[in-house]
C-alpha cells in the first residue's frame, strides 16, 4: 500500500475504533450506571431496563460491536487491496 493509502486506511480503522468505543460507553457506564435511574421505570424481563443493560445488555451490544467492527473491517480491507482473499 503507499503512503497516502496507509494512511486513509488507518484513518478508517480508527474511526470505527471510536466509533465502537462511543456505543460501548454510552451502552455501559450511560444506561448502566448513570442514566439508570432514569430508565426504572420501564420493564424489560421482568426487571428495569437500566439493570437489564448493566447485568446483560451491554453484553450483547458488546457482541454485536464484535461482528459489526468485523463486517466493516472486511469492508475496508477489501476497499483498500489489503484483505485476505
Amino acid at each position: 500500500m503507499a503512503d497516502k493509502s496507509s494512511n486513509a486506511y488507518w484513518a478508517a480503522n480508527k474511526r470505527i475504533i471510536y466509533i465502537s468505543l462511543a456505543i460501548w460507553a454510552v451502552s455501559s457506564y450511560g444506561f448502566g450506571i448513570l442514566l439508570r435511574p432514569m430508565l426504572s421505570g420501564i420493564s424489560i424481563g421482568g426487571t428495569d431496563l437500566g439493570f437489564w443493560f448493566a447485568q446483560q445488555g451491554s453484553i450483547l451490544v458488546f457482541m454485536a460491536l464484535i461482528f459489526g467492527y468485523a463486517a466493516y473491517m472486511n469492508k475496508i480491507d477489501r476497499e483498500f487491496g489489503v484483505d485476505e482473499e
